[in-house]
């Protein structure tokens, strides 16, 4: 069975405020029995905590998976009566079956998977209406105008949480103490780089590596510093030769930090090895391309 996105896409559903795909679709996908995966689950069910797998209700089935077809077929399989309700994985939950589930069918059907849930983000930023993004992933299920509003209401709800990451504000200032806020603005930053990262930076030491480590798969990394200690020469080496390398590179004419990603440039109050030991402020440089830093 080819697995494309015209297939994936109507057995995504909305369910208690998250994204989910349910055990049968997901057992057909794997080339599985779906009593098969659901006693491999129960094997390893410390893996699967409540955010990651939860059971319908018969109301919930009812209305999100109700298709008369397949009703159809439940009432002439050998299940009868006693027929248990499935189970629901979200985005963590499918990735988890990928330690459980160890065929060729099923990591290749993951693999797609969990690029389906990528693609749907990226659609969502893309639309610019929030009808438009329902009609997309779920009209499958819409029946009337009260489920319409309901979904609406429940999507401003997931784009506060889930697409946190790509509303980053353009500036702003921590104070001293907010060392994990800071901490996440910039590996926020990090992890958004699509293509390259440079950063200018007088003072760095390992903390700074392992911060870029959280960088994408690609995207290069680049550091312009004023001094290199035989301590950060010795770290540099070592980290080069387990991980995806970091180019260092001497410069002693910056007072100020800079923070390059992709083609946005951010002005940097402190070093990324201080971040909020004392006051600093950022801000995003709009007049400012990498180009005009870089060049010089």
């Amino acid at each position: 069975m080819e697995i494309t996105n015209e297939l994936l896409l109507p057995k995504i559903h909305f369910i208690r405020g998250t994204w989910v795909m349910i055990d049968r679709d997901l057992a057909e996908l794997y080339s599985v029995e779906t009593r098969r995966l659901n006693e491999q689950v129960k094997r390893n069910i410390e893996r699967f905590p409540d955010d990651f797998m939860f059971q319908l209700t018969k109301e919930e089935e009812s209305q999100y998976l109700y298709d008369s077809n397949l009703m159809s077929q439940f009432a002439t399989s050998n299940w009868g009566g006693n027929r248990k309700l499935p189970y629901a994985f979200t985005e963590n939950g499918i990735a988890m079956l990928s330690s459980v589930l160890r065929s060729e069918a099923a990591i290749e059907a993951n693999i797609k998977i969990m690029r389906m849930f990528t693609s749907m983000r990226k659609t969502f930023r893309k639309e610019s209406s929030l009808l438009n993004k329902i009609e997309l992933l779920e009209f499958h299920q819409i029946e009337t105008q009260k489920a319409v509003t309901d979904i609406n209401n429940r999507l401003d709800y997931i784009f506060d949480k889930i697409e946190t990451n790509d509303h980053l504000p353009a500036q702003g200032i921590f104070y001293d103490g907010q060392v994990y806020d800071a901490y996440t603005f910039v590996a926020d930053l990090i992890r958004k780089a699509e293509r390259r990262i440079v950063l200018i930076d007088n003072y760095i030491d390992d903390t700074v590596l392992t911060l870029l480590d959280k960088r994408k798969v690609g995207v290069a990394a680049i550091v312009h510093t004023s001094r290199m200690t035989k301590e950060l020469e010795l770290d540099i080496d070592k980290h080069n030769a387990q991980y995806r390398p970091i180019e260092i590179n001497i410069f002693k004419r910056s007072h100020d930090r800079f923070l390059i990603i992709d083609d946005d440039v951010y002005l940097i109050g402190a070093s990324i090895k201080d971040l909020g030991k004392k006051w600093f402020g950022f801000t995003l440089m709009e007049s400012i391309t990498p180009e005009d830093i870089l060049e010089r």
